[in-house]
């Protein structure tokens, strides 16, 4: 068993490990979504809500596969919670939120095959983290997520106002810039002790 502290855990999966910036998992919603502020911070609680079930749901799996001796069925069953999850997602956010819906477009569908929110499920799994620290896992994952695309997102809108060569402008940039950020966030390395 994993003796942890929660507080380790989280600061770990928020900022040392960041699953974006360290990991480079989730990278097409980073590059997609990080337009705009609001459309980025919307994501980033979709995805932090789809993180927390999974997660929970994952706990719930494993315990039960390691009962009847099946754990080569854990990745299918993790990746339909994660499917089925994703399509109450965008169900509700398309009701509530249709503006919101069509700001995300192809994004919220691709949350199903996000690596972030499957590498959540199977990280913690082989940690062995108990349920407690699953759920901070996976707000911790989630929170750091958000941040990156927060990050991003703020740096891209001040950089739509600034005058950028045209060589650069656009993608180029754009992953000029995700890789400044990966660097500075291998620094909090430096936290895990």
């Amino acid at each position: 068993m994993n003796t942890d502290s929660l507080g380790y855990i989280f600061l770990s999966s928020f900022l040392i490990n960041n699953f974006v910036l360290a990991y480079f998992l989730g990278i097409c919603p980073f590059l997609g979504v990080s337009g705009k502020l609001a459309t980025a911070t919307r994501m980033g609680g979709a995805v932090t809500f789809v993180m927390f079930v999974a997660s929970v749901s994952a706990y719930g799996i494993h315990s039960l596969l390691v009962s009847v001796d099946a754990l080569f069925l854990q990745l299918i069953c993790y990746i339909v919670i994660i499917a089925s999850t994703v399509q109450f997602v965008e169900m509700f956010i398309k009701k509530m939120s249709p503006a919101l819906f069509k700001a995300l477009g192809i994004f919220l569908p691709l949350i199903t095959t996000n690596c972030a929110i499957l590498g959540v499920a199977l990280f913690q799994t082989n940690r062995e983290y108990s349920f407690l620290q699953s759920i901070i896992y996976s707000f911790g994952a989630g929170a750091g997520f958000t941040l990156a695309l927060v990050i991003m997102a703020g740096l891209r809108e001040e950089l739509d106002l600034a005058s950028v060569p045209n060589i650069i402008k656009g993608a180029a940039l754009t992953l000029m810039i995700a890789g400044i950020m990966s660097v500075s966030f291998m620094g909090f390395a430096g936290l895990g002790g």
